[in-house]
């Protein structure tokens, strides 16, 4: 039986994630804003789930949750850092205040529940942390600027932290799926529309996600099950796309990003000391 922490559990992958792993009898903290969601799961199945309600942008309400979550079970073996929202609109588009929440629950919430639980998992000889991060975190869309800049964001973090803990056993997965069928765009927040960018990329964009012509290939349910996989695996990835979109957009884009490094190697050489 594995103890797990998940955050954004009231909805989406993480709820989708709760119900599977109670199910096969594993134990689960569960935090959500809308504590109420899970009310069916917790009639279910007992003392194996806990729900503590909890804003992920609450400093204070991130360390209570995590020292709650320890102290209910003894120890957390998986930490899955799951609650965030999209924000579409193009970045000239948003209000401050659309960007300040932005970054304070995708980036700043996340980089404060990692901080959080390190401690914790430190004392109890180590654990493994899931980042939900997003194709975005490797490629950006019209439309998404802030969104992709909080996931691109917190890979760095991720890649950083993950050095410094690693002597503790501390593990972490970046998990990266691409458009899948959950409630995310209809959960979108939406900056007001200007006219100026109706014939630009974030002008088709805007269209595409209005008329459904926006691809959607990723299935939620077998995405659940890649993440508790991955959660599972004796050697866990750095990272994990998830479905043929995030795969193929991620692949091109490397592939790009290196054709373009490796052309400016003599640029790049010639600017060391002589």
């Amino acid at each position: 039986m594995t103890n797990w922490l998940i955050t954004g559990a009231s909805s989406g992958l993480g709820l989708g994630m709760t119900r599977k792993l109670l199910d096969r009898g594993d134990r689960v903290v569960a935090t959500a804003r809308r504590v109420e969601a899970l009310d069916g799961l917790a009639a279910a199945h007992g003392d194996r789930l806990r729900v503590v309600a909890l804003d992920i942008t609450d400093r204070d309400a991130i360390r209570a949750a995590v020292a709650a979550a320890f102290a209910a079970f003894g120890r957390i073996d998986r930490i899955v850092s799951n609650a965030g929202y999209g924000l579409f609109g193009a970045a000239e588009e948003l209000t401050d205040d659309q960007l300040d929440r932005q970054i304070a629950t995708n980036l700043t919430g996340s980089i404060q529940l990692i901080r959080a639980v390190l401690p914790h998992l430190r004392a109890q000889g180590g654990g493994r942390i899931l980042q939900v991060s997003s194709e975005g975190g490797q490629i950006a869309y019209p439309n998404f600027s802030a969104y992709h800049a909080t996931k691109w964001g917190i890979e760095g973090f991720v890649e950083g932290v993950a050095q410094e803990v690693a002597p503790f056993g501390i593990e972490f997965t970046l998990i990266e799926p691409g458009p899948t069928g959950t409630n995310f765009g209809a959960a979108l927040d939406r900056a007001p529309e200007s006219a100026v960018y109706d014939a630009t990329p974030a002008g088709a964009v805007r269209r595409a996600v209005a008329d459904g012509s926006f691809v959607i290939r990723g299935d939620a349910d077998r995405t659940v099950d890649a993440m508790i996989a991955a959660g599972d695996a004796e050697r866990p990835a750095r990272r994990v796309a998830l479905g043929s979109t995030a795969y193929e957009s991620i692949e091109r884009a490397l592939v790009q990003r290196l054709a373009e490094l490796r052309a400016q190697r003599d640029v790049a050489f010639a600017a060391d000391v002589g």
